[in-house]
């Protein structure tokens, strides 16, 4: 029997690792589909960021985010650290046998949700592009994912009480794996800088007119959004915790069905709306709406039947449309439609969750959703309005007209086909 819990250890603790290093490979996506939405003249600067900020989130959720979010720290301990005999007898003393909760390496834990804290911050990168001050954004990495989001973190996954006041969870809030945790705390936070920053130049006209700003590489933000699509598996596959028992198995199973379910969904509502409405079919719309799709089904990917998590996408799709039109028209300027997807649609992804989740409540995902918000907007508001005072956030006219490839990193991404728009 010892021999069995030995196996099912190092199972779920290897299929844990395995849906992390999925969930890295989404870093990969962000980077390509940035890169490909942003003029050329940025690209090596957006590349730049992407590194910098998912080599800065695992430093600071090691030093300080995962004790904030969970109350352990691994920064001083190692395998020499791992109780056995504990686990061991953690398992043996479980009436339900196999069934019970996951026992897995606290260093797999760590892992798996220092890559989420990545994609929070990988959210910021593309709403701010084109026009925010390289070291400005990586100083707002560093307090973001050392600080603000390990705070929300620990009121939803950990089960906090809200400044000791109540606990999400005893209100009927859920998020599966992180529709409003991750992917609105990132669009709050990328909004409040947004707000702040201002359109690029030539984005608006005074008259009310919105000009087009394409994207330098739409093979690129096509390959971006397929490593997102697959990254997505080990996202949301991950957050049921475990593998090794019968029941679990069916679990996993059903997230990666209905993941793929609701992007397909978001991808091909998306599309239709936009030949409805622009008379052509728009590829960033469609790339858009199935990552609009993705975003809605991750709140709750285990519950939906495969053509309730369809539906789900594909009005997930439509609203982010929807979306990008509506900031456009508030003049609020974001290249990549970050808010939009991880915003808008991650507050619908939420609030859809009671559907098919009979002990989720619809005000308690209300109440989920605007403590996440409130805080995550209002502290990344402060944090760049400081930055600003100190650091300033927006490069000049002159530098965002050269692109910040040049100003920021000295590099061209394309050198020898240059555009200067």
């Amino acid at each position: 029997m010892e021999q069995t819990y030995h196996l099912q250890y190092a199972l779920d603790t290897f299929y844990f690792l395995m849906c992390g290093a999925l969930v890295m490979w989404m870093a990969a996506g962000f980077a390509m589909l940035e890169a490909g939405l942003v003029r050329a003249k940025n690209t090596t600067e957006i590349l730049t960021k992407n590194v910098a900020l998912y080599a800065i989130s695992c430093t600071m959720y090691l030093i300080c985010g995962y004790m904030i979010m969970y109350d352990k720290t691994l920064f001083l301990s190692g395998i020499a650290d791992v109780d056995v005999a504990g686990t061991l007898a953690e398992f043996a003393g479980r009436e339900d046998g196999f069934e019970g909760g996951a026992i897995y390496s606290g260093a797999s834990d760590f892992f798996f949700q220092v890559v989420f804290v990545a994609t929070a911050m990988s959210i910021v990168s593309g709403a701010v592009a084109e026009r925010m001050k390289l070291w400005t954004f990586l100083a707002f990495a560093v307090v973001m994912t050392g600080f603000i989001y390990p705070m929300e973190g620990s009121w939803t996954w950990n089960g906090s009480a809200v400044f000791g006041m109540y606990t999400l969870g005893d209100l009927g809030f859920s998020d599966f794996a992180g529709s409003g945790i991750v992917h609105m705390a990132g669009a709050a936070a990328a909004l409040s800088g947004v707000l702040l920053l201002g359109a690029r130049k030539g984005k608006y006209t005074s008259d009310g007119r919105v000009n087009a700003i394409p994207g330098s590489n739409l093979p690129l933000a096509t390959l971006g959004t397929f490593i997102l699509w697959m990254g997505w598996f080990g996202f949301n596959g991950g957050s049921v915790l475990k593998l090794g028992d019968i029941s679990n198995a069916n679990s996993v199973a059903m997230v990666f069905l209905n993941t793929n379910a609701a992007a397909a969904g978001g991808a091909i509502a998306a599309l239709l709306l936009a030949k409805v409405l622009f008379k052509k079919a728009d590829l960033t719309m469609a790339l858009n709406g199935a990552l609009a799709g993705l975003v809605a089904i991750t709140a709750e990917p285990s519950t939906p039947t495969a053509l309730q998590a369809t539906i789900i996408g594909a009005v997930g799709g439509l609203l982010v449309v929807f979306s990008i039109i509506g900031l456009d028209k508030l003049k609020i300027d974001d290249p990549v439609g970050a808010i939009s997807v991880h915003g808008t649609v991650g507050f619908f992804g939420l609030m859809v969750v009671p559907f098919t989740n009979t002990e989720v409540t619809f005000s308690g995902q209300l109440i989920g959703a605007a403590t996440i918000f409130i805080w995550v907007f209002g502290t990344s508001f402060v944090t760049w309005l400081v930055l600003k005072a100190v650091m300033g956030l927006r490069v000049t006219e002159e530098e965002e007209y050269k692109g910040l490839d040049i100003v920021d990193c000295g590099l061209e991404a394309y050198p020898d086909f240059s555009v200067r728009q």
